[in-house]
């Protein structure tokens, strides 16, 4: 599915992901800065993704793991440093959301809880619980 947001094209067309722009984003991130890119591939091919991009360059990302029923979970959302604070982590967040209307969603973040918050997503770290990978 393809939508225009001003002159930016939000899609879940795999075959447009710029493979290095993404891993190379995960890699100066504070969650994923130790993930191997063989898993950052095998980590798209098995998810929904949604890139955003100007022509052909692209500028934003967000990776979903769901079951199409009862559950999905958000992550790996960026957006290129060069392209914030024009709404685009907004609208990538609002796609989603409308996407995945009907099913419940969760996600982790360290600093953008606001944003998700106004797409209808509630803080609750009573109930989320990790179990981390040891590598």
């Amino acid at each position: 599915m393809n939508h225009l947001y001003k002159e930016f094209l939000i899609s879940d067309d795999k075959s447009l992901i710029n493979m290095d722009t993404v891993c190379k984003f995960l890699s100066r991130s504070h969650w994923a800065n130790q993930r191997p890119k063989e898993t950052i591939h095998k980590s798209i091919q098995n998810s929904v993704c949604f890139g955003i991009y100007d022509n052909k360059r692209q500028v934003g990302f967000a990776r979903i793991v769901t079951d199409w029923a009862t559950i999905y979970y958000l992550c790996d959302v960026f957006i290129d440093e060069e392209y914030r604070g024009r709404g685009l982590g907004k609208k990538l967040v609002e796609f989603i959301t409308k996407e995945f209307e009907g099913i419940g969603g969760i996600l982790r973040t360290h600093d953008a809880h606001e944003l998700y918050e106004q797409y209808g997503f509630i803080k609750d770290t009573e109930r989320f619980m990790n179990r981390l990978v040891k590598r």
